[in-house]
């Protein structure tokens, strides 16, 4: 449904005479998910949860030297791809949880499609037009985990999310609308058991749905040690729900407190949308495997920042020599383990990328996977200098991916595909995938 200019519920009424606003006309999106505009002195102004076409009033006008953002005051007329959200939270709480709730999904994904092309053209130097975007089965319910702050201030305390405009503030979650159904479900059960939680500044409460269905609850944090995680428990068998309860104090090792046994490794790695992380995996270890022409020849695949093996072990399952390289002992750990149980030689390595990538190369396939901060200097360059015949890089950050391509000397003509991934929808983030063959 569209949303009316003003309408109540969704944007408050025009401020007062006295107080100082301007009115724009909304051209874009940023990358970060607000609407950018122009104001008359040709000042480019950033507008949280605008739409473009959108023409709009705005209050809490804040200046710099060569940009400014502002509030919504009220919409003078909407645009055509403005809805009504479907989260209660996201207009009266102003939920920091999603960006782009108020965007039709052909919106949204029209946006992401244009923000991976820009940051690509404009920071990469890559003359490529939009990527296609994948699209997410379910754009709404589609969360596998959710993280929640817990705040203590006497009595029971609040556990919610952030205020998008005040991150000081925590707001109680009723229901989240891009969680699946079943972590729903476990927070009405566990809501009123929230008092056994523990006490501190640092406490955060994490509900997530394994692949294989089943539910956790994981308390971090707390001051002390925590003593009282049976009413979690005992909340969650009332509702019909086995839920496990874990706990990981500040620099510890994650431990299970009560509910059905299970291996700490169902709470360490997460995929946010199963759906969709089944499809970049397929099609990374599609761009990863040999050449058919290739098959059966010795093919050398190194796999960066590899998680827990998700795409090391198909590619091992199909006769790649694999090397996987992860930081992280635990995830490292559950890949060994994973491959023992398939009879798979694979190479495991914990480490960070730098420290090892020089004594790995050179290999036929590069799988990179980094944090949203990108590559660092010192693996660009070694990629770089070793040239493999395929690189397959996953971003969670389209600026980075292309200051990293650009560091790389990847070319236009060198990219083989170009893919968006809709991992996050209701926000402005997005996967991408690029396959780049010299």
């Amino acid at each position: 449904m569209t949303a009316e200019p003003g309408a109540a519920g969704t944007l408050g009424p025009a401020p007062p005479a006295a107080v100082a606003a301007e009115e724009i006309l909304v051209e874009s999106l940023a990358a970060g998910g607000d609407g950018v505009g122009h104001f008359a002195d040709g000042i480019t102004v950033f507008v949280p949860r605008a739409a473009p076409g959108d023409r709009l009033l705005l209050h809490e006008v804040r200046r710099r030297k060569r940009h400014a953002r502002a509030e919504i005051a009220q919409i003078l007329s909407a645009s055509p791809d403005r809805v009504e959200p479907s989260c209660v939270h996201f207009v009266r709480d102003r939920c920091g949880g999603c960006q782009w709730q108020h965007l039709a999904p052909e919106a949204q994904a029209r946006a992401k499609r244009r923000i991976v092309g820009d940051a690509l053209r404009r920071i990469g130097g890559l003359d490529l037009p939009d990527p296609e975007l994948v699209a997410s089965p379910r754009p709404l319910a589609y969360r596998t985990t959710v993280t929640l702050t817990v705040r203590n201030s006497g009595g029971a305390p609040t556990v919610g999310f952030h205020d998008a405009t005040d991150g000081s503030r925590v707001f109680p979650l009723e229901h989240c609308a891009i969680a699946r159904d079943e972590l729903n479900a476990l927070w009405r059960a566990a809501l009123p058991a929230r008092g056994s939680l523990p006490r501190g500044d640092d406490v955060r409460l994490k509900l997530r749905v394994a692949p294989d269905g089943g539910l956790h609850v994981i308390v971090h944090g707390g001051a002390d040690g925590w003593t009282t995680p049976e009413p979690l428990s005992r909340a969650a068998s009332a509702a019909g729900l086995a839920a496990t309860v874990w706990w990981q104090p500040a620099g510890g090792a994650v431990r299970r407190m009560a509910g059905p046994g299970d291996d700490p490794g169902a709470v360490a790695f997460e995929q946010v949308n199963a759906e969709v992380a089944t499809l970049l995996r397929d099609a990374v270890v599609a761009a990863a495997a040999p050449p058919p022409n290739d098959i059966g020849k010795r093919w050398r695949v190194l796999d960066l920042y590899a998680g827990a093996g998700d795409t090391a072990l198909p590619l091992a399952e199909l006769g790649c020599e694999v090397v996987m390289v992860e930081m992280d002992r635990r995830a490292v750990l559950r890949a060994e383990q994973r491959a023992a149980a398939k009879a798979l030689a694979m190479r495991c390595v914990a480490a960070r990328v730098e420290d090892r990538l020089a004594k790995l190369l050179p290999a036929d396939a590069v799988i990179v996977n980094p944090p949203r901060t990108g590559l660092s200097e010192a693996v660009a360059a070694g990629l770089g200098a070793s040239r493999p015949a395929c690189l397959v890089y996953v971003s969670c950050d389209p600026a980075t991916l292309a200051r990293d391509l650009k560091r790389l000397g990847v070319t236009a003509d060198a990219v083989a595909l170009l893919r968006a991934f809709d991992m996050f929808p209701q926000t402005s983030h997005v996967e991408t995938l690029l396959v780049a063959r010299r």
